[in-house]
């Protein structure tokens, strides 16, 4: 079996779904008994912190609106949660994806928004 690189594994994630990622993930488990999603990160050095600034964001949801389960499809999409994980997100606000570019940090809360949810940058 052909041994792919690195940079090609990295191009292939790119190119996939959430869904698709998250399928990946949950072979990964099944085949290697080790949960790729919960491996500690080291964190940042105050270099690399200071170096970011605020190109990364934090979309924080302040309160779902009216809308409650058009806003929940999108936390499912966006996040790869179940339905109750979603929904308990609608339902209490909290950290919708951490620490992402501001680019496609504002995508996704102008997605919600216009679900009718109130969202904040951090």
């Amino acid at each position: 079996m052909a041994k792919i690189t690195k940079d090609e594994f990295i191009s292939s994630l790119k190119e996939m779904t959430i869904l698709e990622v998250k399928e990946l993930v949950d072979a990964m488990k099944e085949e290697f008994g080790v949960d790729p999603s919960a491996v500690a990160v080291a964190a940042p050095s105050a270099a690399q912190a200071a170096d970011e600034g605020s190109s990364t964001k934090t979309v924080v949801l302040k309160n779902a609106g009216g809308n409650k389960i058009a806003v929940i499809k999108i936390i499912k999409e966006i996040t790869g949660l179940g339905l109750v994980e979603a929904k308990g997100l609608a339902d209490n606000g909290g950290n919708i994806k951490e620490n992402i570019p501001a680019d496609e940090a504002k995508a996704i809360a102008d997605q919600l928004t216009e679900a009718g949810a109130e969202v904040e940058l951090a």
